[in-house]
C-alpha cells in the first residue's frame, strides 16, 4: 500500500551521534530505503525533510541527509526550523500542489520532529500512516529510545495514523 506521499523526516548525518546514538539506525535506514523504492516504483513522490539550526547548518556535513539513504536529485527537499515539518515551510504549498490527501511517514525523532509533524498532518486532515519500526530516537534521561518509540508507536495507533 502506499499514499500520496512519503516524507523521510531529519535522517541527517548530524541528528545521530556518539553522545546520541539513534536506536535500530541501520534497521530503520534499510527499511526506508524498501518504503522510498516502493514509492518510486509507483511513480509517487518522496519528500526529505530537513532541520537546520546551529549545529545543522545548511549544506553542512552534518545537515545532510544520510549516506545510507537513496536519496536523489529530483526528490523534494524541504528545510524546517521547528520540530512541526509544518510550521513556516513550504511543506504545506508542495503538498496542496501534489493535490496530496495521504502521507506517509518516517524518520528521527520519535518524540520530537515525527511526532510533532504526525499529529500535525493529523489535524490538517491528512489520512496519516507509518510502517511500524521507521522512527528512531536516542535515549533520554528519563526513558529508553527503545521505550519511547513503544510509547509513542501506541499513542499514534488509529488515533494520529494506521501502521501498515
Amino acid at each position: 500500500m502506499v499514499s500520496d506521499v512519503l516524507i523521510v523526516i531529519n535522517l541527517q548525518n548530524g541528528v545521530n551521534s556518539e553522545d546520541f546514538p539513534l536506536a535500530r539506525l541501520d534497521e530503520v535506514l534499510s527499511g526506508v530505503n524498501e518504503r522510498i523504492a516502493v514509492y518510486r516504483d509507483a511513480g509517487k513522490p518522496v519528500i526529505f525533510v530537513q532541520h537546520v539550526d546551529a549545529e545543522l547548518v545548511i549544506d553542512s556535513e552534518d545537515w545532510r541527509v544520510m549516506p545510507e539513504l537513496d536519496a536523489r536529485a529530483d526528490d523534494l527537499y524541504v528545510n524546517k526550523t521547528h520540530a512541526n515539518s509544518f510550521y513556516k515551510t513550504e511543506l504545506p504549498v508542495i503538498l496542496a500542489e501534489l493535490n496530496v490527501e495521504k502521507i506517509e511517514f518516517c524518520g528521527a525523532q520519535t518524540e520530537y520532529c515525527v511526532d510533532s509533524t504526525v499529529r500535525f498532518a493529523h489535524g490538517l486532515g491528512f489520512d496519516c500512516s507509518m510502517k511500524r519500526g521507521l522512527h528512531t530516537t536516542a535515549n533520554s534521561d528519563i526513558l529508553t529510545a527503545e521505550q519511547i518509540m513503544a510509547h509513542h508507536e501506541a499513542i499514534w495507533d488509529h488515533r494520529f495514523l494506521t501502521f501498515l
